[in-house]
């Protein structure tokens, strides 16, 4: 009998996990509260093992048409002098897509196969010795062999299934702002870090030079505003970034008409198990590492194993569902480790350490360490071994 599985996200992890089920003979439907895809977003990177995962899936020019092709990322002061440039490695990886772009072209290799409910999500679980009974917050109730929740930091699956995210989300300390806004700077394929103590800028432009890519990240405590209130949160990074100086008061005019704001805390998710009877969580959702963490690579990972240990136990989700964490909690724990200090490291708090960290991009950035450079920016990636579960796909389009 064929196996049903409902995938609540369709981002990255979802519709990665749906490709691979429906490769197996699985029968999967992806549910996904926002109307239509999200575009834009900031962009992502693959490196290492996470390259042959994307040539295994038969995405891998997809992806390359589509890449940022980012050049340096140039650090400059308060006066925008050049201070210290690392290589484009750093931040890029092997190749960078935005992840609006890696989101389509997932979603064109499955839509023809796969089930997508946009504009619904998941409001209640009830397993039962055969599956799982959910209710939507619009459409009809429906029984699913197994539920995946592959819904991101504020996993909705991980809050009915296993309790509220405060129970499992451990904070930073940081907060990020992400929007676009005209490239009045002219940048091309080029990136500015500029830093002040507990708050840094950053500032890209890609495979669309009419188009700046604005991040910021701020030392930030307690935040009070709602996850939701995007006019909140914009009055919060006007008045945190407010004194900032060097090109902010230009990007604070363009924040003001941006629709395209991305607003959260850096965070990482820690349960002692990813699933509960036949729900399992994917990517964030179970095991968000934050920045610095090769959070979307790990993902596309997991759902590659996932799929590929529900295929092998023939029926037997627990089993399947018990060495698709076996596997992975290992390089789980290397991203959350590497992603751990990221934070005082984009965002010094002090200028003696603004100094300091400078300094170690001028030593990283330099010739004779690059070497040793590429293998540090390369551990969380490489911590997954790609298996052979299967012949490589043919590409679908």
């Amino acid at each position: 009998m064929t196996t049903t599985v409902l995938i609540s996200g369709a981002g990255i992890a979802g519709p990665a996990l749906a490709f691979w089920l429906r490769e197996r003979g699985f029968v999967p439907t992806v549910v996904e509260r926002a109307p239509a895809l999200r575009e834009g977003g900031s962009a992502v990177d693959f490196r290492g093992e996470q390259m042959a995962l994307l040539k295994r899936m038969g995405i891998l020019e997809d992806v390359r048409a589509k890449e940022t092709a980012m050049g340096a990322q140039v650090i400059v002061d308060s006066r925008g002098k050049k201070v210290a440039e690392m290589p484009s490695v750093f931040f890029s990886g092997e190749v960078e897509i935005e992840r609006g772009d890696l989101t389509r072209i997932l979603y064109e290799h499955t839509k023809d196969d796969v089930e997508y409910v946009f504009g619904d999500w998941i409001t209640g679980l009830d397993e039962v010795s055969d599956g799982v009974d959910v209710t939507f917050a619009r459409g009809d109730s429906r029984r699913f062999d197994l539920v995946v929740g592959a819904d991101g930091l504020h996993s909705g699956v991980r809050r009915l299934a296993f309790g509220d995210e405060e129970l499992f989300r451990t904070d930073l300390g940081f907060h990020t702002a992400g929007f676009t806004v005209p490239n009045h700077l002219g940048l091309d394929h080029l990136g500015l870090i500029c830093s002040v103590p507990g708050r840094t800028v950053m500032l890209s432009s890609g495979r669309d030079s009419a188009v700046l890519n604005v991040g910021c990240i701020f030392a930030s405590g307690t935040v009070d505003v709602h996850r939701r209130d995007v006019e909140g949160q914009k009055r919060l990074v006007a008045e945190r970034f407010a004194d900032f100086g060097w090109e902010v008061p230009v990007l604070l005019e363009g924040l003001e008409a941006a629709d395209d704001l991305y607003f959260d805390s850096l965070s990482q998710i820690h349960l002692d198990k990813w699933s509960r009877g036949r729900i399992v969580l994917l990517g964030d959702a179970a095991y968000c590492a934050g920045p610095g963490g090769s959070g979307t690579g790990l993902a596309m990972m997991g759902a590659y194993i996932l799929a590929g240990e529900l295929a092998a136990a023939r029926g037997d989700h627990e089993a399947a569902f018990a060495r698709y964490e076996e596997k992975l909690r290992g390089p789980v724990k290397v991203s959350q480790k590497q992603a751990a200090g990221i934070g005082t490291f984009l965002v010094p708090k002090s200028r003696l350490m603004i100094g300091y960290r400078n300094f170690l991009y001028r030593v990283l950035g330099s010739r004779p360490m690059t070497k040793v450079f590429t293998w540090l920016t390369s551990r969380a990636a490489n911590a997954v071994t790609l298996e052979n579960h299967d012949t490589p796909v043919a590409s679908r389009r």
